[in-house]
């Protein structure tokens, strides 16, 4: 666990000094990243969808995304199957920015992959899967204990 702590130290660190260097709050960074996952398992993702993953109000992500489109980062389109609702996508200027300043950072965590096998890599990925899992799972608890 006291490595779990200090890698999210660590991913902490790294977070604010993109937050500098993009000019955005914590929740407008969190709302890109989890767009760029999403995007990245071709998901489309809705305002409510934002509103759960970083736990806010409607009304703060409404202000949220007003921020983010007027920042040229997304738009608010018509659900491409269902015109009732809506969806939030990245602009191509987000993601040029995004992976601008995440690159080289990613660049060296792929660096220090370079020295683990293929099995010890799958362990990891495994490990971190697990761990996900159970964050959310802490997640989804405190949502209902709210309720």
């Amino acid at each position: 666990m006291e490595a779990v702590r200090a890698f999210a130290d660590a991913m902490d660190q790294m977070h604010g000094g993109i937050r500098g260097e993009m000019d955005m709050n914590a929740t407008d960074l969190a709302a890109l990243r989890m767009m760029i996952v999403r995007e990245q398992r071709g998901e489309w993702v809705s305002p409510h969808q934002i509103a759960s993953h970083l736990l806010i109000s409607t009304a703060s992500t409404t202000k949220l995304l007003d921020r983010l489109t007027d920042s040229g980062h997304v738009e608010r389109r018509p659900h491409p199957h269902d015109g009732r609702a809506r969806i939030v996508v990245l602009t191509d200027t987000a993601r040029r920015e995004f992976f601008r300043h995440f690159g080289e950072r990613m660049g060296r965590m792929r660096g220090a992959m370079a020295d683990y096998s293929d099995d010890e890599l799958r362990a990891i990925v495994r490990f971190l899967g697990d761990m996900e899992v159970a964050l959310g799972a802490a997640s989804a608890e405190t949502e209902e204990g709210a309720s």
